[in-house]
């Protein structure tokens, strides 16, 4: 039996999900003792059912990264321990996923270090949206990881835009593939013919960007800057500015998760952004200024859901491995 549960990451989410499922969700009672310590009681048979768990390990309202990543951990060892027949841990946006590599002398590499983690909980199968970079995957060894893209999401939004000339931009080299898989799609899809560019910058210190410079031509062009996270949002406020200041007509950024640390937002709104096209990977916080754009990925979460537990081949749109 299908069984679907969320923590408190993600309640509107959960909701939304269990909605497009078509079933209730799990009865889970998440509280807290005097210290803070995190207590869990699941409050329905566990025994042979197969539970889906949804938690995003980034910050919530009253919450850090680290309680939501321990939340998770411990729901997948309650239901482990009562005999669920088998946890899939839906993780759409994964938390410590830019610390995929050691850049420095004695450090962590953390989302190495977090998939150990999550497989010493007895998680059966990861599911997570637009990873950070591709090697994630492979620090799984012993679960499979399933990457659903976000471009399902996006695109058919964008195709309604009329667009003018379009140019997909990458805003980094390491970003190349994602934007020239959203460029494909449009194609395959709505049969949109794109361009792309590069944005290509130099950082002084994570989160500041020392110098930018664009490769490829946008005059007269609407642009669509594809990207997997906003953070201060500092790199997409610049990039959208250089790319008006080089002739672009209009600047679309489509970015799945949405961090907007500080005062994200309030740049946000005052910058040459047109629109920006975010999803409920990460809850909001406060209210959305009228150039950014909410889109839900409760469709694609269910329909992989769906594929998952009757064991039907995933589209190639939908999983990517």
């Amino acid at each position: 039996m299908i069984k679907f549960i969320c923590g408190h990451a993600d309640l509107e989410l959960g909701k939304n999900i269990a909605a497009e499922l078509g079933i209730p969700l799990g009865d889970v009672e998440i509280s807290h003792f005097q210290d803070s310590e995190i207590r869990i009681k699941i409050n329905e048979v566990t025994r042979s059912c197969d539970y889906f768990v949804l938690q995003s390990t980034c910050v919530s309202p009253g919450r850090s990264i680290n309680d939501n990543i321990m939340e998770l951990y411990l729901l997948v060892r309650t239901l482990k321990r009562n005999c669920a027949r088998r946890v899939v841990a839906i993780i759409p946006y994964y938390g410590y996923g830019r610390q995929d590599r050691q850049d420095t002398l004695r450090v962590p590499i953390s989302a190495a270090d977090l998939a150990l983690l999550y497989e010493s909980a007895g998680t059966d199968q990861i599911i997570s949206i637009d990873l950070h970079c591709g090697q994630i995957q492979g620090f799984f060894q012993k679960i499979p990881v399933e990457n659903l893209p976000s471009t399902g999401v996006f695109v058919p939004y964008i195709a309604s835009k009329m667009l003018h000339h379009p140019i997909v931009i990458s805003p980094d080299a390491g970003g190349v593939s994602r934007a020239n898989t959203f460029r494909e799609n449009l194609l395959a899809e709505h049969h949109i013919e794109t361009e792309m560019a590069v944005v290509i910058k130099q950082r002084a210190s994570p989160g500041k960007i020392s110098s930018m410079k664009l490769v490829g031509a946008v005059k007269d062009s609407d642009v669509i800057i594809v990207d997997d996270i906003c953070d201060t949002g500092g790199t997409l406020i610049q990039a959208a500015k250089k790319l008006k200041e080089s002739g672009a007509k209009r600047v679309f950024a489509c970015v799945t998760h949405a961090i907007f640390s500080g005062r994200a937002l309030e740049e946000i709104a005052g910058s040459s952004i047109d629109e920006l096209v975010i999803t409920d990977t990460i809850p909001l916080r406060g209210n959305l200024p009228a150039n950014v754009r909410c889109l839900s990925i409760a469709p694609l979460i269910s329909e992989a859901v769906l594929r998952l537990y009757h064991e039907k081949t995933p589209k190639t749109h939908l999983l990517q491995n």
